[in-house]
């Protein structure tokens, strides 16, 4: 063997979404890679547990993935071949308001304009174009600041992406229209009147008349095993239970790649980076948490508005300006009693999730970085605002705070599943201003996680970007852009 053979070409510090894309990318170019999962089982924010009763199965962290099954890379991927299996609910995402009716997104995009009546054509004209350009568009979207291959198509969707939610709801007038972009808004954890909120509205708007809004039958876990059984497929190699915190404790390898957030990459690797990269890992900055619960139900939600009861997803906070209204007041350190809801019920879909005639349901509301303020009663309260007769239906629940979500994953820093504020600070430049956000300033070692663009969600497009870096780099392969 040759003198200073390093055990492996390439080293992936956590097995979320993006350390998994990052590995299996490294490993599909005939590299020797090795994954590292600090706790006893793969998946970091994909991973699914009886947290409430036996037999009932809960998503303890992403429920439904509109982005990982049109992922640029992951849909690439063979993952059906490996047991995974998406459910489509008849409507993706609904919206209830307090008259007792609901805005709703289908796959039809003529749907979903015609039911908001006089808003149809203005949502037509917002959001055709980009369900007709995604494919060009979406890894230039879902990737770092570059020259886009389609700049015509991709300068049509930043003028509005840039925006703040509360502009572009402007260009309706009906109270569902606007409701719904506060809804889809809202998933960036920040105020609804920053800059590029319109971003994420946009995009998940798109997916659902794209591909939908799926949830993975089983639980997310499968998500996360399919991926690695494939990587293992293609000779790579997980080792669980193994708490990275010091480089001493790695093997030696060529690339090192981290799926982590800035904390603890500078824990980890802080010795090896230059003065100027450590201040700015040093003043990256995390954003809301969330207060998470899931629910054992003895039948399913009794949502009042029928298209509720059809939906995978629904977002419970009423009209666009007390949905503002809440993540403005969360983002100032309260804790607001009528807060968004993000919530899902996957077992009326997937009858795997609960025994035979039982339900499961799933739900978290947005709470200040660190908070440890106990919400159960008020996101229940805003729960049965729009399904009388909720709670009721409650046999088991459990709850996690910020500080325990960060327990189960420490990327959550504070409760922050997002890996650090996505404004427009930190959009292009998370975790740091350079030239490349994947690599640090240490040769070799790289960073894959959330926290690199395009930031939270399951499309694994942090890994796959980071790695495509690294292989450049230090594999001198150069890889055709993806798309």
């Amino acid at each position: 063997m040759p003198i200073n053979q390093p055990d492996y070409d390439a080293v992936v510090v956590g097995s979320g979404p993006n350390g998994l894309a990052a590995a299996i990318f490294l490993q599909q170019q005939g590299l020797q890679v090795l994954v590292i999962e600090g706790k006893d089982s793969i998946g970091g924010g994909l991973r699914t547990a009886e947290l409430t009763l036996p037999g009932f199965k809960h998503d303890i962290c992403s429920a439904i993935h509109p982005l990982g099954v049109n992922s640029p890379f992951l849909k690439t991927l063979p993952l059906e071949q490996f047991g995974l299996e998406y459910i489509y609910p008849d409507i993706a995402a609904a919206h209830p308001l307090d008259d007792g009716t609901a805005a709703m997104l289908t796959h039809s995009i003529n749907d979903t304009a015609r039911h908001l009546g006089a808003d149809e054509q203005a949502y037509l004209k917002l959001v055709r174009p980009l369900v007709k350009n995604w494919n060009g568009i979406a890894p230039d979207i879902l990737g770092p600041l570059h020259w886009p291959k389609y700049p015509l198509a991709m300068a049509r969707f930043g003028v509005k992406a840039l925006l703040p939610a509360s502009v572009l709801a402007k260009i309706f007038t009906g109270t569902p229209a606007r409701a719904l972009i506060a809804g889809m808004a809202a998933h960036a954890i920040q105020p609804l009147g920053n800059l590029t909120t319109a971003a994420i509205a946009l995009v998940l708007l798109a997916q659902g008349h794209i591909k939908g809004w799926p949830l993975p039958k089983g639980g997310s876990q499968q998500i996360a095993n399919a991926m690695a059984a494939y990587f293992k497929s293609l000779g790579g190699k997980i080792e669980t239970g193994i708490f990275i915190s010091s480089m001493s404790q790695l093997p030696s390898a060529r690339a090192v790649l981290f799926d982590v957030t800035p904390k603890q990459l500078l824990q980890i690797a802080g010795h090896r980076f230059s003065w100027i990269y450590k201040k700015q890992l040093e003043h990256y900055r995390y954003g809301m948490g969330v207060f998470k619960v899931d629910w054992a139900l003895n039948e399913p939600v009794p949502f009042t508005a029928p298209e509720c009861r059809r939906a995978g997803t629904l977002h419970l906070g009423g009209s666009f300006e007390q949905i503002a209204s809440s993540e403005l007041s969360t983002s100032k350190g309260n804790h607001p009693e009528h807060p968004f809801v993000l919530f899902a019920q996957q077992s009326v879909f997937d009858s795997s999730r609960a025994p035979d005639g039982k339900h499961t349901a799933w739900a978290y509301c947005h709470v200040p970085n660190g908070s440890e303020k106990n919400m159960t009663r008020i996101i229940e309260n805003q729960v049965e605002r729009f399904a009388p007769g909720f709670k009721q239906c409650i046999i088991g629940r459990s709850t996690m705070n910020t500080r325990q979500m960060e327990d189960y994953n420490p990327n959550y820093m504070g409760g922050d599943i997002n890996g650090g504020q996505l404004d427009i600070a930190q959009l292009f430049t998370r975790p740091a201003l350079r030239w490349s956000p994947y690599r640090t300033s240490a040769k070799g070692l790289y960073i894959c996680s959330s926290s690199t663009p395009p930031g939270g969600g399951v499309h694994g497009m942090c890994g796959y970007y980071a790695a495509k870096r690294a292989l450049k780099e230090v594999f001198k392969i150069g890889i055709k852009d993806i798309g």
